[in-house]
């Protein structure tokens, strides 16, 4: 899990990850709104330090893509310091607003201080699935692809959490029923493929060639993004 620093200024990128990895933080960096955003998408990321004037996408769309998936802290580090910019960053779900120039200890200071605040940040069960470009809120019972919801019926839901949490790993049908239905005793092969067929639909740009969901032949089907052709 790391650590999001996102500034077109790449002096600031490189002192700012430089502290941070000083402290013992792993810290991953972007050069305008949009890497940012893939970013967050993509990687286990617990807290996020975003510029407001970057390229491509600035920080206020940024987070408010973010806030649609994920509650993890949002300090902005910004040179906008006007008031009516940090009551509109703070009203959009920002955590902190620091103005530039700052004090990097000070940064450091106030990350420790979110990352203790974060309930992203204890030992407990994570909520927050990814897998490519596939996102499970499991709290909000809400699945996304690329930022996009995706509108899936209980089954296909329990289906895909299923195998967010067991990626790569392949399951024979009867598995799959067990795991989904609930029922130790008794499986329906055709119930399980009508299903799969409907969350390739969903999630899928071309269900005949899919990326995420792959059949392994004589076996059962796995979740894995290597497979695309």
């Amino acid at each position: 899990m790391s650590i999001l620093i996102a500034d077109d200024e790449v002096d600031i990128r490189n002192l700012v990850k430089l502290s941070l990895e000083e402290d013992g933080y792993t810290v991953a960096t972007a050069g305008n709104g949009k890497e940012a955003l893939h970013i967050l998408m993509n990687q286990e990321i617990v807290l996020a330090i975003l510029d407001i004037n970057m390229p491509v996408m600035d920080g206020f769309t940024v987070l408010l893509k973010l806030r649609e998936h994920s509650t993890i802290p949002v300090i902005f580090l910004t040179a906008r310091s006007d008031e009516q910019d940090k009551v509109l960053g703070l009203g959009l779900g920002a955590d902190d607003y620091l103005s530039k120039p700052f004090s990097i200890s000070e940064l450091v200071a106030r990350v420790g201080a979110q990352l203790r605040r974060s309930n992203e940040y204890l030992s407990k069960p994570t909520t927050i699935l990814r897998y490519g470009e596939l996102t499970i809120d499991k709290e909000r019972c809400c699945a996304y692809k690329d930022g996009t919801a995706l509108e899936l019926g209980a089954k296909e839901y329990k289906l895909l959490v299923h195998f967010m949490e067991n990626p790569e790993r392949v399951f024979t049908k009867r598995q799959l029923y067990q795991a989904v239905w609930d029922e130790e005793n008794y499986y329906d092969d055709n119930t399980v493929m009508v299903h799969m067929s409907r969350l390739r639909s969903r999630i899928e740009e071309d269900s005949h060639r899919p990326h995420y969901l792959q059949t392994i032949r004589g076996i059962g089907y796995k979740l894995d993004n290597q497979g695309r052709r």
